[in-house]
């Protein structure tokens, strides 16, 4: 049985989340990820992080969060839906991964889990811990699967029926929720709706999704245009699809990405400046106007010199 004030705080966290504008949140058991590391091995054997040598770093701490956050209890994941309303426009122009419209993702997402936090320490029970996005060595994926935030599609990234167009945070902390774990987690696991579809696998114009749920990171378009350094292999040419900074081919083939709702978070919302762009701008682009149009953000990952190879890649 969950007891009383447990369901009340789950209750309390998730309206508040929603409040903020997350799209979901789930709850999990600080735990060791043993199923996970098995995976984590196998992708680091297979050297298919490429030149994402950080991923080689602390092993232990992105399977065990008690490493990362001494008494820690619980995970809180959330989702906030980046999926835009206005798309960029194609004719005459490059492609851009739709999360990059806006302002950098992380800060937007960091600023709403400090709230989430604060409103937990303050209203529900004061607690230890840290707030993660994409940020630290923790497997997000793996602990929204086990909060049941949505399932593994074959293209490694989270499925919802609302699409996978979501980013993902968590908080670390000592809150606990132990009759809800003990009573509720273990009693069914979430149901995969992916079935025989093969779409994001077929879509993929590098063939980076070898096989089901295994992506080699090192023929990705979103890794070429973002994580690579160095130049990109001849062996892609032509097959980049336009793209200049990362990539949403496997998500856009996915039939649930046609139930996908449109976001409500004004700073992902695409610049007047950028929806102007044509390819001759982006390829006449000086690295002042690189800085002060990235500033605040994802694409500054890139650095100009970065975006600059990938236009120049896509050059005839």
């Amino acid at each position: 049985m969950i007891s009383k004030s447990h369901e009340t705080k789950i209750e309390k966290i998730k309206a508040e989340a929603f409040r903020l504008g997350f799209s979901a949140c789930g709850f999990s058991k600080v735990d060791f990820l043993q199923e996970e590391e098995k995976h984590l091995a196998m992708f680091l054997e297979n050297k298919f992080h490429g030149e994402m040598l950080y991923l080689e770093n602390h092993f232990e701490k992105r399977l065990n969060p008690k490493l990362l956050v001494e008494n820690s209890k619980t995970i809180i994941s959330v989702l906030l839906n980046y999926f835009p309303k206005q798309e960029i426009e194609e004719t005459d122009n490059f492609k851009l991964s739709k999360y990059a419209y806006g302002e950098d993702y992380h800060t937007i997402i960091k600023k709403k889990l400090q709230k989430l936090f604060h409103f937990i320490h303050t209203e529900i029970e004061p607690i230890e811990g840290r707030i993660f996005t994409d940020s630290a060595p923790v497997l997000e994926k793996a602990w929204a699967l086990k909060a049941k935030l949505g399932w593994l599609g074959k293209n490694g990234l989270l499925l919802t029926k609302k699409g996978s167009y979501f980013f993902i945070g968590e908080i670390v902390c000592s809150l606990n929720l132990d009759s809800y774990f003990d009573s509720v987690i273990p009693e069914n696991k979430i149901t995969e709706y992916c079935g025989t579809c093969t779409r994001c696998l077929d879509a993929c114009p590098t063939k980076a999704i070898e096989k089901p749920y295994q992506v080699n990171a090192t023929k990705c378009i979103s890794y070429l245009t973002i994580e690579q350094k160095s130049e990109i292999p001849d062996v892609f040419k032509g097959k980049m699809q336009n793209y200049i900074y990362g990539c949403d081919i496997c998500q856009d083939v996915c039939p649930w990405n046609k139930k996908a709702v449109f976001h409500t978070i004004s700073e992902f919302e695409p610049s007047e400046k950028l929806l102007t762009l044509k390819k001759k701008d982006w390829q006449n682009l000086t690295a002042l106007q690189f800085s002060e149009m990235f500033q605040n953000s994802a694409i500054k990952r890139t650095k100009y010199k970065g975006l600059m190879r990938n236009i120049h890649f896509l050059e005839p």
